[in-house]
């Protein structure tokens, strides 16, 4: 057995009995042990993540299996059998830390490559679609899926009352109260980076990219009734079934696919459809642009601390290494920014210097100081010299990548009354069986009908455009639980 120490490294004699002014007290400030043991206690938790709050997460493997060094340079993808150390963290989006792992809720898949170019995070969901295309709008959105300010519940009548009045909601609400919206633990859900975004090749052409987690797991999904017995029975279900599977060896594994389209493909498509491929409540069709093997990601080590790898690690898209990049999607551009933000701070100004979050790779820049700076620079200088001659050429963002054409007069552009908010709703609708329409139904009916009767006829309305028998399946569902209640 070790013998205890301060956190100084100064051996504590007696951790059962603090020092007091004779054996009844009172106790003296000068016992540094018990105030140091009481100021750390006070401390030990860090702010939750305003979104993806409770979460589970593990280190893993990235095996290469195709060649597709023809998209991109990026030196992850360089040999065919290569191997890249990862980690994953899932979570919950809408619930605290505290919440139960099986609600209906979108999975968040974050996912981090460390590369000998640094960390490459691909931040998505268990969703190939979102609620929104403008960042502009999240805040509102993630305010209705917490607590109303005055009871402190959660409420239907601020979700729907948002949903309805963002019809670009709808392809993501049907997919989260569909059959998968509430998926049976981690290892038996796909992943998706969810944004388009963008690969670029040693020549410097640029393809635009959607990434594809497969689980070979094979797709299980809670029932509605199963989900809530679980959130009282064994609220961490997600989590106990990850560790668990882990450590007796089962490890679980994601083909790694991709979908790609160079910008020709993207503008003829656009044009035929009259979607925007950078729209993140749109999906693109695989029979236009089918999904290509890339590799094998696997999960193979629990982390040995929770707090340590799992609620410290800090996963931004900003994260992007040479080879690869970004794309003109809002919510996207929105999130570069939003990411590393929160993790300023959440975690604080160096948190990239914690185990989970440094790069396996050298390091060399100029930031200093700063709160738990422990890799500061040692004597080397805290400043860049101003370099003169040869310089990188101007235009593009660097690394190869020289950036997409721009056009059109900077302001804030509204195209909500010409946007297609409903083809591939209603095409998701029409793909259900008949006993998947029956429980889509059933589940939105549930939830909207604890809204006012407003908010119903609204997004009604919705569904009846996506597809008139979406809108009256839910409309007949609403009416027979307000009868019988």
């Amino acid at each position: 057995m070790r013998n205890l120490t301060t956190a100084s490294g100064i051996p504590v004699v007696d951790n059962q009995n603090s020092i007091t002014a004779g054996p009844r007290g009172p106790v003296l400030l000068q016992d540094f042990h018990l105030i140091e043991k009481l100021q750390h206690f006070n401390r030990e938790r860090i702010p939750e993540r305003v979104v993806h709050a409770k979460g589970s997460g593990a280190y893993g493997t990235f095996i290469v299996t195709h060649d597709i060094s023809r998209y991109t340079s990026a030196k992850v993808f360089d040999t065919v059998a290569k191997q890249t150390e990862t980690f994953l963290r899932f979570s919950t989006v809408g619930g605290e830390k505290g919440s139960a792992d099986t609600e209906r809720d979108p999975r968040g898949f974050a996912l981090r490559f460390y590369t000998e170019d640094g960390n490459w995070d691909l931040v998505g969901n268990n969703t190939p679609t979102f609620f929104l295309k403008d960042g502009i709008k999240f805040p509102d959105f993630i305010h209705t899926q917490k607590r109303d300010p005055q009871t402190n519940l959660k409420s239907a009548q601020m979700m729907w009352d948002f949903w309805s009045r963002a019809p670009e909601s709808l392809h993501q609400v049907t997919i989260l109260f569909s059959d998968r919206g509430t998926p049976d633990g981690y290892r038996h859900m796909d992943g998706f980076g969810s944004h388009t975004y963008s690969l670029i090749n040693a020549d410097g052409e640029r393809h635009w990219v959607k990434w594809h987690f497969k689980t070979q797991q094979g797709i299980k999904n809670l029932s509605a009734a199963e989900a809530v017995r679980l959130a009282g029975t064994d609220p961490d279900y997600a989590q106990r079934d990850l560790f668990n599977a882990i450590a007796r060896g089962d490890f679980p594994r994601w083909s790694v696919e991709m979908q790609v389209m160079n910008d020709a493909q993207r503008a003829a498509w656009e044009a035929r459809t009259g979607w925007d491929a950078f729209d993140l409540t749109k999906v693109w069709p695989q029979g236009e642009f089918p999904r290509l093997p890339v590799g094998i990601l696997e999960l193979n080590r629990n982390p040995d601390n929770y707090h340590q790898d799992v609620e410290q690690a800090a996963l931004s898209p900003s994260n992007i290494v040479p080879g690869l990049g970004y794309s003109p999607d809002k919510m996207l551009q929105a999130r570069l920014f939003a990411y590393h933000d929160a993790q300023l701070y959440r975690v604080g100004t160096n948190h990239q210097h914690l185990p989970v979050n440094r790069p396996r790779c050298p390091i060399h820049n100029q930031q200093r100081d700063g709160a738990m700076a422990l890799f500061n620079g040692g004597s080397a200088a805290n400043y860049d010299p101003v370099q003169n001659g040869a310089m990188p050429a101007a235009g593009g963002f660097g690394h190869g990548d020289a950036g997409w054409q721009l056009e059109g007069t900077a302001g804030r552009y509204d195209t909500r009354a010409t946007d297609d908010h409903y083809t591939q709703a209603g095409n998701l609708f029409r793909l259900l069986t008949i006993d998947a329409k029956r429980n889509l139904i059933e589940n939105i009916a549930g939830a909207l009908s604890q809204a006012d009767a407003t908010i119903q006829d609204r997004q009604i309305g919705h569904f009846l455009k996506a597809d008139p028998a979406y809108g009256q399946g839910v409309s007949a569902a609403i009416s027979r639980i307000l009868n019988r209640a």
